[in-house]
């Protein structure tokens, strides 16, 4: 979830990693597992941003499996120039 969050930073403001810049994780907060995800599970992630400032970013994040909620958690990114 982190690493899509990461991602869907970058294209929320229109840059690639090519352009100098890193998404770094900068944390992770409410967090919570609701069943585990075995071999042969189809896990389909999502992230929706909540809120950006100055290279700050937080997202919304959940983790699926057959429709049902199997993780949520909120995470956050930070852009910093390489």
């Amino acid at each position: 979830m982190a690493q899509l969050s990461g991602i869907l930073g970058f294209v929320t403001v229109g840059r690639k990693p090519s352009d100098g810049v890193v998404q770094y994780l900068a944390g992770s907060s409410k967090a919570r597992f609701k069943r585990p995800v075995v071999p042969g599970d189809r896990l389909c992630m999502e992230s929706q941003v909540i809120s950006g400032k100055r290279g700050i970013y937080k997202f919304e994040c959940r983790a699926l499996v057959d429709d049902e909620v199997v993780c949520v958690a909120e995470i956050l990114t930070a852009e910093r120039e390489v």
